[in-house]
């Protein structure tokens, strides 16, 4: 019990001591903590004028203090003098302000159309922030583990790690005290404490937790010895045995199964779509190196397998993933998802051929290949904003002009409608370069295209989607029909009320009530979801009589059965499909829906509905 109230208190006395070791860290720290507050305070309205000035604050600080404490740890580990140590402190707050300026005078983008701030980051400038903090704390990681003879970079990637974990701890049992605390004060004293407090609370603990996790480093001073350094480094034994002996033989079996499925896959051609089979290259690969740095120092049997058959498992993986990668390109051309893929499948491949010929040696190359595949991700000419929105407009012309489309820069509507597949890929390359950030467009290519009505009218014909099953874990084929309601206008000129209810519908299991005084009385509307069958019911009464019980079961099926579309979702030309006309005596109904979904499971032999009503219309006879 002593020794936990030892490094509990140690912990606490490091992060203190935090502010003499990495002063400009601490500082941003705060800095980014104090915007955080004032964010707090001000409520949504009256932040919203200073919401990019916020945004921009928070990256400069976060990259002042990443940058700072990778500066400190390399001057430390190379110098240990007092005046390049405030070197690197002051370069830290450079990093900061400068990046506060890029972005505050450059990193500005309009709001689109769905967006509500009036300014906000650009996604590019984001990620270029992005990737300078990721550069830099893999810096701090490299410095850190120097010199040679106490630590390498896998040792010191651990320690990060564990520096991370033990801060998390440490803020998260904060946060539960605290907030218990309050909670209580709220329960018993003041109901009417603002729930501000706990976000006070989140900002001034995520603070200390970084104070923490900074604080639990050792000595980087050079000629200096700290013994802290071995303590932070070393892996404690449970931590060994879930590397080695859990971790290690999970991933090796996974690598079987990885060469089966490959071979099946090649044998068969059954390919997968391309988002899960990159998605499982790419954590394989991250996954497997990061793993081969943590068992780097272990001598047992299966960790010295493990280290020499993982780099030549994933080239194999990765010979795979080409292959699927080029049959991807010839399908839907180069886009963001396929540049990322062939970044990580260069990296990984250039780190598994590091790992056979270096072996341990490797590590630091790895990591600076990280680096440099991250930063060419978001180079001018070059990087991911750039890349796949030049190929996306070459294969979009390219189709055009031979359907007849497109000439002289001037879009022409097809006189013939193009074939489904040409059909699908050309909505698929306009959906993708209207809602590219930035994207320089060729002059012909209007914004608004992406509008299905603006689709139609300029390439004459509609937005096609692929036929898809949606097919679930037994194999079960589950078929549906979804529906839309397009851009059309109502004539609404014989009709008297709107009442929506959208809000509510399908919001629970009962019914909505709207009344409407008449000329003949007061009218109710009932719009009622059967929880079970999703079925909804119209009821109208007037002075209570039931003048209107509609059951909208048989206008789902006659909808389903027009409507065969699979899993594809259309958009109709005009409202009608989407509406219904419900009349009596005394009044005229009409019911216009947003959207209907009616799916089939013939595993189960169910019927799932699903109605979203937009609006009804009403007219008193």
């Amino acid at each position: 019990m002593s020794t936990i109230k030892e490094s509990i208190i140690k912990s606490l006395q490091r992060a203190f001591l935090t502010f003499q070791t990495f002063p400009v860290v601490l500082a941003s720290a705060l800095g980014f903590t104090l915007v955080t507050l004032v964010r707090i305070w001000m409520d949504w309205p009256q932040q919203e004028p200073y919401n990019f000035l916020f945004n921009c604050l928070h990256l400069a600080f976060s990259m002042s203090a990443i940058f700072g404490l990778a500066a400190i740890a390399m001057v430390q580990e190379r110098y240990n003098e007092k005046k390049i140590f405030l070197a690197a402190n002051l370069a830290g707050a450079a990093a900061g302000i400068i990046a506060f300026l890029l972005l505050y005078f450059l990193g500005g983008a309009e709001p689109r159309i769905s967006d509500s701030v009036v300014l906000r980051v650009s996604e590019l400038a984001a990620a270029r922030i992005s990737v300078a903090l990721m550069v830099s704390f893999i810096g701090f990681i490299y410095f850190a583990g120097k010199p040679k003879d106490e630590s390498d970079f896998a040792r010191s990637l651990f320690m990060t790690q564990k520096a991370f974990l033990i801060a998390a701890i440490y803020g998260g049992v904060m946060m539960s005290g605290t907030s218990g605390i309050a909670g209580a004060i709220q329960a018993l004293l003041y109901r009417n404490m603002t729930s501000k407090v706990y976000m006070v609370l989140g900002a001034l603990i995520g603070f200390v937790a970084f104070a923490i996790f900074v604080g639990y480093f050792p000595d980087f001073r050079r000629g200096q010895k700290d013994s802290h350094r071995e303590v932070a480094q070393k892996q404690p034994r449970f931590i060994e045995v879930l590397f080695e002996y859990i971790m290690v033989p999970i991933v090796l079996v996974l690598t079987v199964v990885l060469f089966s499925w490959a071979g099946k896959t090649i044998v068969m051609g059954d390919w997968s779509s391309f988002t899960r089979l990159s998605g499982i290259v790419i954590s394989y690969s991250i996954g497997g190196i990061w793993l081969h740095m943590m068992v780097t120092r272990r001598e047992s049997g299966i960790a010295t397998f493990y280290r020499k058959i993982y780099p030549i498992a994933l080239l194999v993986i990765l010979a795979f993933g080409l292959w699927a990668f080029v049959i991807q390109l010839n399908k839907e051309g180069l886009k963001t998802q396929e540049y990322y893929f062939a970044l990580v499948w260069l990296t990984a491949g250039v780190s598994a051929v590091f790992l056979i010929l270096m072996k341990a040696k490797a590590h630091p190359k790895i990591a600076a290949a990280i680096c440099v595949a991250a930063v060419i991700g978001v180079l001018p000419f070059m990087g991911y904003h750039v890349l796949p929105v030049k190929a996306q407009v070459s294969r979009l012309e390219n189709m055009l002009i031979n359907e007849g489309i497109l000439e002289n820069d001037q879009l022409i509507p097809a006189v013939v409608e193009p074939d489904q597949e040409v059909r699908e890929s050309i909505t698929d390359a306009v959906n993708f370069l209207a809602y590219e950030e930035g994207a320089k467009l060729p002059a012909w290519f209007d914004e608004r295209l992406v509008e299905s009505d603006v689709f139609k009218r300029e390439l004459g014909f509609a937005k096609t989607w692929p036929e898809s099953e949606y097919v679930d874990g037994r194999g079960d084929e589950t078929l549906g029909t979804f529906l839309m309601l397009p851009n059309d206008a109502i004539d609404i000129s014989e009709y008297e009320w709107a009442v929506y209810l959208r809000e509510y519908a399908g919001a629970y299991d009962g019914e909505i009530s709207v009344s409407i005084d008449g000329e003949k009385g007061e009218y109710v509307i009932n719009w009622a979801i059967n929880y079970e069958t999703g079925i909804p019911r119209l009821k109208i009464l007037l002075d209570d009589r039931l003048i209107v019980d509609r059951d909208m079961k048989e206008y789902l099926d006659k909808t389903a059965e027009d409507f065969q579309s699979g899993q594809t979702k259309e958009i109709p030309d005009t409202y009608e499909p989407l509406s219904l006309r419900v009349d009596s005596p005394e009044m005229d109904v009409l019911l216009v829906f947003n959207h209907i979904s009616i799916t089939v499971d013939p595993r189960e032999d169910i019927i799932r509905y699903y109605l979203e009503l937009q609006v009804v219309y009403l007219n008193e006879k």
